[in-house]
């Protein structure tokens, strides 16, 4: 293959995450890009809780079926026009925030959902933050607007203060609600109205209407959406695609997920404005041309995607050159050869065989057996990728297994969670495996610690309440000091570091102003 057609295999590539605030359609408006994209023939449907209606696509484990909510990230490939989607669903929740942020790393830009009645949430700005220190493209979509939802101009105001980022909007809503008709597309000045279908199961018709006729059949509900038109016409508020690509604009489109009113307008967007892949940037800051030997990063590693299998898959998404499946590839950390004859492309739990991919695409290698997220995956060129974001837990439980004849599935249990990063994993050296300590950003992360111990690995569990709320990342002669002293105590992480885990915000910090020496280093993202 040459290097123009290489290029040109990239430039075919759209890869892209979906943020939000947990309940603000996030998942639904990823079930119906499948649908709009051809991957779902028909019955998209929106996350139900507890058995109510079909799951979705993306949210394929047990436990985010019976609670309606994403709590992992899902990788999703489909073509579209003539592009291949690499789609990141994220979870919204914040207790699975260091899941999202490990997953942005791999992405070229992002979809920002907003609820059309709520605006901006603290887990959108958060997030939002996110992107903007990697420089992502955020494409906003207004989401929910079949029901009674906020000023359009004034949500457009809240992004511009709040969020310091120029909203343009690139659709404009003709009512809201049940008075919901369609869009105004400003690009062209035509107007598009909608048709609902049963449960939004299908594609909503479209029709392409005229500017008069539309004045005399929408009446009052056109004549307001032509001024909000007019007067974002009047401020200039035009779409500039390098300002996009800095991250200083966003494109705005309105909606409703749950309808498709608008979604085919914004899938045309991740194709039409959001940048094919460019150069990945490495540790030292050097860009890793298209062009150059095979390479890729590990964003996320998840276990028993089969049922049939207990199986462990690694995801990377390719940075430079051709992946053929069967090529043996260097795995940075070990610098050990691997092979890659089960490699497969995914959409939520359902896979193929995938025979070769390009930069911007993710491929699952399975039995990735010592591959860890942040990895680097390459062929004779070698290369290390910037450091993955860990948050600093705040809660704390310490595990024991219930069933001592279930000692080797507990630890392999265990084992597994720390790898994924479902939860860190904290061993104190007198104690061991026999009763890791489970940190997390938030209380739900060991909910789903216990559920898949006790269904996937066989290991009833229980979690004892810890009286630790804050960590520090410390050093061996900070540690010998610290062991001596009550409210702490010190433990490992399986990466190698050592954490101080204490008792009192305010012994910490009594601690850090009488004894400057001590190591005591705040982890890379507060949580």
């Amino acid at each position: 293959m040459t290097v123009a057609d290489l290029e040109t295999e990239a430039q075919r590539r759209r890869t892209f995450a979906i943020i939000s605030h947990p309940d603000a359609g996030k998942t639904t408006l990823t079930e119906k890009f499948l649908l709009y994209g051809g991957a779902l023939t028909s019955g998209a449907g929106a996350v139900r809780a507890k058995g109510t209606g079909r799951s979705t696509t993306s949210d394929w484990m047990e436990i985010e079926q019976q609670r309606g909510i994403s709590i992992s990230s899902t990788v999703l490939q489909f073509p579209y026009r003539d592009c291949v989607l690499n789609l990141l669903d994220t979870p919204g929740h914040r207790d699975f925030s260091e899941d999202t942020y490990r997953v942005l790393a791999a992405t070229d830009a992002a979809v920002m959902v907003l609820d059309g009645s709520k605006g901006i949430e603290n887990q959108t700005r958060k997030l939002f933050e996110v992107c903007r220190d990697r420089e992502i493209p955020i494409v906003t979509f207004i989401n929910k607007w079949d029901r009674p939802s906020r000023d359009p101009l004034g949500l457009l105001d809240e992004i511009e203060e709040q969020l310091i980022l120029e909203p343009v909007p690139i659709t404009w809503p003709v009512g809201d609600g049940d008075r919901f008709r369609g869009l105004i597309d400003r690009r062209g000045g035509s107007f598009l109205r909608f048709t609902r279908t049963a449960r939004g199961a299908t594609e909503a018709p479209e029709e392409l209407v005229e500017a008069d006729r539309a004045a005399q059949e929408e009446g009052d509900l056109w004549t307001e959406a032509r001024d909000g038109v007019e007067l974002l016409d009047s401020v200039g508020r035009g779409f500039d695609s390098k300002l996009f690509e800095s991250g200083e604009l966003s494109p705005v489109f309105f909606g409703s997920a749950l309808t498709n009113f608008g979604v085919r307008l914004l899938l045309d967007a991740m194709v039409d404005l959001v940048p094919s892949p460019t150069p990945r940037h490495d540790k030292a800051g050097e860009p890793r041309a298209l062009a150059d030997p095979f390479s890729a990063i590990v964003f996320k590693v998840q276990a028993n995607t089969d049922r049939n299998h207990r199986d462990r898959m690694a995801f990377m998404r390719v940075c430079s050159g051709r992946f053929e499946r069967g090529m043996v590839v260097t795995h940075g950390p070990t610098g050990k050869p691997f092979a890659t004859k089960y490699a497969q492309s995914v959409t939520g739990r359902d896979r193929e065989t995938v025979e070769e991919a390009y930069p911007g695409d993710v491929v699952g290698l399975v039995n990735a057996n010592e591959f860890r997220v942040g990895d680097a995956v390459y062929v004779d060129s070698p290369v290390r990728w910037p450091d993955m974001p860990a948050f600093a837990p705040s809660h704390f439980r310490v595990a024991r297994t219930l069933d001592t004849s279930k000692t080797k599935q507990f630890r392999r249990g265990i084992s597994q969670l720390d790898e994924e990063g479902v939860v860190q994993v904290l061993r104190e050296p007198e104690v061991g495996d026999q009763a890791p300590i489970l940190a997390a950003v938030g209380p739900l992360q060991f909910e789903v610690a216990t559920h898949r111990l006790n269904n996937e690995f066989g290991a009833p569990v229980e979690l004892n309440p810890c009286s630790w709320t804050t960590a520090r990342i410390t050093d061996e002669p900070s540690a010998l000091k610290l062991r001596r002293m009550s409210g702490v105590t010190v433990a490992n992480r399986a990466d190698g570091e050592l954490l101080a885990l204490f008792e009192s915000p305010y012994w910490l910090a009594r601690l850090e102003a009488d004894q400057p020496e001590l190591t005591l280093t705040r982890l890379v993202a507060e949580g």
